[in-house]
């Protein structure tokens, strides 16, 4: 089994540290998250750090990275207090990655990477029209992590929309039935196999399958 101390793991170009780092963290989600400015330009970005925090209330997070240079998808958090949050269908992988290039605020990635946009139910955020599973939400706070001065967003889900079929009668949506694709590391994209499900497990209580 191959070893890596913390000082040789410094000590490895930037590039290949961040390869490492951001793989070995496991599975992550994929979204593109879709914001407006105060003035109507529209933005969308991909993230892989969408996170669930609460269910009641409906609350998802997401890492921001350091606002020392531009962030147009904090920015237009900050001016307008909502955004969207998009499910990557697999065929549109090239188009989300391709929206993690430095584009100047005036361009909207909906436009350059041929993502159309649409608006529902007068949200004032984009959506993107292709995406099986679309998840409206309205800022509800931040915090400032120390250590790298990156930020956790948090949202309030105020709406969701997917596609008919993908949900089971207990709730659970079945991320692969909507082909929702996850990321490894920060370029490489799969589609998740179910490999079982199980019912809730109890002190004492066989654990049985739900499959």
């Amino acid at each position: 089994m191959m070893h890596l101390s913390h000082n040789s793991v410094k000590e490895l170009p930037s590039r290949k540290r961040a390869q490492l780092i951001n793989s070995i963290g496991g599975l992550k989600s994929a979204n593109l998250i879709g914001s407006i400015s105060k003035s109507g330009q529209t933005n969308l970005a991909i993230f892989n750090s969408v996170m669930h925090i609460g269910s009641h209330p409906a609350l998802l997070g997401f890492i921001l990275r350091p606002t020392t240079v531009e962030r147009h998808t904090y920015e237009n958090i900050f001016e307008t207090n909502v955004f969207t949050i998009n499910h990557i269908h697999p065929k549109m992988i090239a188009q989300a990655h391709q929206t993690s290039a430095k584009y100047e605020k005036s361009i909207s990635e909906f436009e350059v990477v041929n993502l159309e946009k649409e608006f529902l139910d007068d949200f004032k955020a984009p959506f993107v029209k292709t995406s099986p599973i679309k998840i409206a939400c309205e800022y509800q706070n931040e915090y400032k992590i120390q250590e790298n001065a990156c930020r956790l967003i948090i949202g309030k889900i105020t709406d969701i929309y997917f596609d008919e079929g993908i949900q089971n009668l207990d709730g659970f949506v079945d991320l692969t039935k909507s082909e929702s694709v996850g990321c490894i590391g920060t370029d490489a994209y799969f589609k998740a196999t179910i490999l079982n499900r199980f019912e809730y497990a109890e002190v004492g209580k066989e654990l049985n399958s739900k499959s």
